[in-house]
């Protein structure tokens, strides 16, 4: 399924959880004993307030929004509550139509264990148990509006510096950048704070899999700005995501690597010369929307030289061990960016799609890691999936 039809079929599932809660809250409303002046615009109010904030986040979601760097007061103020609503109303309609279903196979049930006398004379009303049910599907149903305000305003800014040692054949400290998504939910401020941070961790390779930008070109060049002030001791590598290719021009995006002077590899590689002797760090084109050619990233490389493969998506691991290369760095899913997380397994919409969700896996003597990254699409909403700088001790 191509991006942008992924998005509208997500948008298509808000407008349903839209009109669904519009009905549950103009029910409320007409129940609520005031005047028809009053339930007549407060409904008009709540149905123009809901339609406004739906079509704010549609119009970010599908289209470029031509404002970079926005100001944090805009952010707070209009970005970030527009997205905590949407997202959050999706998953409080889902709440009360869950509550709703199980209301009625309890009362069914209930029904089903008493006599048909009984059945005939059903147990009076009492409104004080209303009001308090009402109560609490009502705050049952708001708590997915805090877990979003949540996952938006901390857990989708405070990141994980993960640090793995790795066999690889040479002693390197690899620093791993992926999805960014630079955009209005990913400032400048922000993608320098992360390139601060890289900085701090003194890497010998410096290594970006994708992905750079989330739907517009217009937010590349500050991106590549802040990634190029990592002076890295062996260099600056990158290779292609998806978004580029739905929302980038990819000679541009060239250009405006080569002008960084970080090389940007698509189905080739480059040959390193360190202390302890050559290293190869490889890089392929997005798997779906790209055109990626595995052997001609390779080619010419002899089993002697420890390759490093960069791939925006993980799933080529299983030709990356056939060909014996010691590790592959991927992202792409961001560890399912809204994940929950069970006794023995994870879910989200990532797990549900690929073997390779997030971290690290072996086969045989390849591995591969699949970092969580640090930006975020759809929505900037993380859940129980923090975003992540990925320190690589190899050996």
């Amino acid at each position: 399924m191509r991006f942008p039809v992924f998005r509208v079929i997500a948008l298509l599932l808000a407008l349903l959880a839209q009109g669904y809660l519009f009905a549950r809250i103009r029910q409320v409303i007409r129940s609520s004993g005031r005047s028809d002046r009053f339930q007549s615009r407060a409904v008009r109010l709540v149905g123009a307030s809901m339609g406004l904030l739906f079509a704010m986040n549609s119009y970010i979601l599908l289209r470029h929004f031509p404002w970079v760097d926005p100001p944090l007061a805009a952010q707070i103020g209009l970005f970030y509550p527009v997205a905590v609503w949407n997202l959050g109303s999706l998953l409080s309609a889902a709440v009360l139509l869950l509550t709703r279903a199980l209301g009625r196979l309890g009362r069914m049930g209930a029904r089903c264990c008493r006599g048909q006398a009984e059945q005939a004379a059903p147990d009076p009303v009492d409104p004080g148990r209303r009001r308090f049910l009402q109560a609490g599907v009502g705050g049952l149903a708001a708590a997915p509006m805090l877990l979003c305000g949540y996952g938006a305003a901390y857990a989708g800014k405070s990141y994980d510096v993960e640090e793995l040692r790795l066999p690889f054949g040479r002693s390197l400290r690899v620093v791993q950048l992926t999805d960014i998504h630079a955009g209005i939910y990913m400032t400048r401020e922000d993608m320098r704070r992360y390139a601060d941070q890289v900085i701090e961790l003194r890497p010998d390779l410096f290594v970006l899999t994708g992905d750079f930008i989330s739907n517009s070109m217009s937010f590349l060049p500050g991106c590549v700005e802040q990634m190029a002030r990592v002076s890295a001791r062996y260099g600056t590598f990158a290779t292609l995501g998806n978004h580029e290719h739905l929302f980038g021009r990819i000679g541009e995006i060239q250009e405006i690597f080569r002008q960084h002077r970080i090389p940007l590899l698509t189905n080739e590689h480059q040959v390193v010369q360190t202390d302890e002797g050559p290293v190869a760090v490889a890089g392929i084109d997005d798997l779906l929307t790209g055109r990626p050619d595995l052997e001609a990233a390779l080619g010419g490389l002899g089993p002697a030289i420890p390759t490093l493969l960069l791939s925006h998506r993980p799933e080529i691991f299983p030709q990356a061990a056939a060909r014996g290369i010691p590790l592959t760095l991927s992202g792409h899913w961001h560890g399912g960016q809204i994940k929950l997380s069970l006794p023995g397994m994870d879910i989200s919409m990532a797990h549900l799609r690929t073997p390779y969700p997030e971290g690290l896996y072996r086969i045989n003597t390849s591995r591969l890691y699949v970092s969580r990254g640090v930006g975020t699409t759809f929505t900037p909403v993380r859940l129980n999936a923090p975003p992540e700088v990925t320190l690589f001790h190899l050996t």
